[in-house]
């Protein structure tokens, strides 16, 4: 158990009172990287006289990070390319070089990047930060196991991100461990944070209020694969079902036969593609019971390029909350009209 540490002062008080409440709950995470002993998240030596460099993996929590950042001189990299399969991602041999010039290394954890994480733990400094975001807010015994990720094969359902009051805390973190690595910029990642999370509460409260325009019945989910697990319980949707079993290979035509008995029994309203996994079977389920078909969900790969308006955590949940809400016969007035726009510049060098 890591000793509580203090919260610096120029944090607001709700985020000491949640830093402390997650140092209370974290646990040693180790796994022997050149040295690193600490807890999950916990930080050694500050960084002082030059920038931090931070690398990060998929591109949501790059966004992320980088808008806690922002114009501080910062190194960001992202290493999971954006578009990639995240769960198989084998990083290549030059992100050792990357990874060895580290200050800290923000990943998802809940078994998400393994071997990014393998390769991490034995190319970081000594006194880098290996800090799994998920992992730690959110107690094991919160996890959930799903159709894509059954409990039986050990991998919890890791896209906390897609469930925007998860993704409020991921910024929350990643801003204290900032903090206590750089103090001397601890007024602009408080800063950026507030403006931050303005726009995640913003997103969903408009989320829950779309939410409202949808009856109980129809808020159904039948996708690809099954990112949306946190979403659904945040704001009482159902999960009908996610083609992609834990293996990452084509279904059983006996899966396909019970997924299109599922959508006809419940009246499932649209069947929802990603454009990471396009799936065939998806749209052979739509044209045999007749419901529409959407394959332009993006579980983490960020709308437009780098550095364009929409490029960001909150472009992508809008561009996906947006098609779900209206694929469902939903009103999304509310969400298309919110301000995502980014409050300091990115920075971040994101992977293609």
């Amino acid at each position: 158990m890591m000793k509580p540490r203090r919260i610096p002062q120029t944090f607001p008080t709700h985020l000491a009172i949640f830093g402390m409440f997650l140092l209370a709950a974290c646990t040693p995470s180790s796994d022997g990287a050149a040295g690193v002993t600490r807890a999950n998240c916990e930080v050694g030596e500050s960084v002082e006289g030059r920038g931090t460099r931070i690398v990060a993996t998929v591109a949501p929590i790059t966004s992320l990070v980088a808008q806690i950042v922002g114009d501080t001189g910062a190194a960001i990299v992202g290493l999971v390319p954006e578009g990639t399969n995240s769960h198989t991602f084998e990083p290549p041999p030059s992100a050792a070089a990357v990874l060895e010039e580290a200050d800290v290394v923000f990943m998802n954890g809940l078994v998400l990047e393994e071997p990014t994480k393998d390769l991490a733990s034995v190319n970081v400094p000594s006194s880098a930060v290996l800090c799994e975001l998920g992992t730690f807010v959110l107690p094991e015994s919160e996890w959930l196991y799903d159709f894509s990720f059954p409990k039986e094969g050990g991998k919890p359902n890791p896209h906390l991100w897609t469930n925007p009051s998860m993704a409020k805390q991921y910024a929350e973190l990643v801003a204290q461990v900032l903090t206590e690595l750089n103090p001397e910029n601890a007024e602009t990642y408080r800063a950026n944070l507030n403006a931050l999370v303005e726009r995640i509460d913003a997103l969903d409260a408009a989320m829950m209020s779309a939410t409202e325009t949808i009856p109980v019945e129809g808020r159904l989910l039948l996708t690809y694969h099954d990112a949306y697990a946190y979403f659904a319980v945040h704001y009482g949707w159902t999960v009908v079902g996610a083609i992609q079993p834990s293996s990452f290979e084509e279904p059983t035509p006996q899966d396909v036969a019970k997924l299109i008995d599922q959508v006809r029994e419940q009246g499932v309203p649209a069947i929802f593609g990603s454009e990471v996994f396009p799936s065939p079977i998806l749209e052979q389920i739509g044209k045999e019971t007749g419901t529409r078909y959407i394959d332009v969900l993006r579980d983490d790969d960020l709308p437009g390029e780098a550095g364009e308006a929409e490029h960001s955590w909150q472009g992508l949940m809008r561009f996906n909350f947006v098609t779900m809400v209206e694929a469902l016969g939903g009103d999304a007035t509310e969400l298309r009209g919110l301000d995502m726009s980014l409050a300091v510049a990115d920075q971040a060098e994101y992977s293609r």
